[in-house]
């Protein structure tokens, strides 16, 4: 059945969800921090690696019934084409204004093996960004991430369900993302928060959030 079917990769999602926000928590790096000290320089890549892993079992489970939402005919799957690319190059507009390096867990490697990692900056060297991208929203990755996901020609029932999945996911993560950059930067990312809206630069959802 379609409604099994559509559970199934709900759950199945979750529990990628669930499997990546708890070895991205701050109390689970902390810890292991304490117990292996510098080495902790190890875990972003392996965190990065596993959690592409866990989405390749996700998409290998999970049911993808034969349902076509939608099939946009000429001139219409071209324009969405067109948003598409757009939203790819806000994509990378933001990463570029991000360390893809120390995102990916090489800088940790390489002040590892130099001697001169600190055990306090557990998995990453956090950096406060307010320019750029990050003028518009606080999370661009994620916003021009779900732009791109979402202006596709041709859509169907899993890819459908994936993504409302992904966006929800996005929205929660970035709830917890953004309590351990409290934790880091207090008061300044407090008033960043207040002035730019968490992820679509519309400025009545960023009221509602600080109300």
């Amino acid at each position: 059945m379609i409604a099994l079917d559509v559970l199934l990769i709900i759950f199945l999602f979750f529990l990628f969800a669930f499997s990546h926000t708890w070895l991205a928590s701050r109390k689970l790096k902390k810890a292991l921090a304490e117990k292996i000290g510098t080495r902790i320089a190890f875990y972003r890549i392996f965190y990065n690696i596993t959690s592409v892993m866990f989405f390749i079992v996700f998409y290998s489970l999970a049911p993808k019934p034969d349902v076509i939402i939608y099939d946009l005919q000429y001139p219409f799957d071209l324009i969405t084409f067109a948003l598409q690319v757009l939203s790819l190059a806000g994509l990378i507009w933001s990463a570029r204004q991000t360390d893809l390096k120390e995102f990916i867990g090489i800088k940790q490697l390489e002040r590892f093996w130099a001697n001169n990692y600190s055990p306090e900056d557990l998995d990453e060297k956090q950096e406060l960004k307010l320019t750029g991208a990050f003028k518009l929203v606080r999370h661009p990755i994620y916003m021009f991430s779900i732009m791109f996901l979402l202006f596709r020609p041709q859509m169907n029932l899993f890819y459908l369900t994936t993504f409302i999945c992904i966006i929800m996911y996005f929205y929660i993560g970035s709830v917890f993302e953004e309590k351990k950059l409290v934790d880091v930067f207090g008061e300044q990312y407090k008033e960043y928060q207040k002035n730019v809206p968490r992820l679509f630069p519309i400025k009545i959802f960023n009221r509602q959030e600080n109300k």
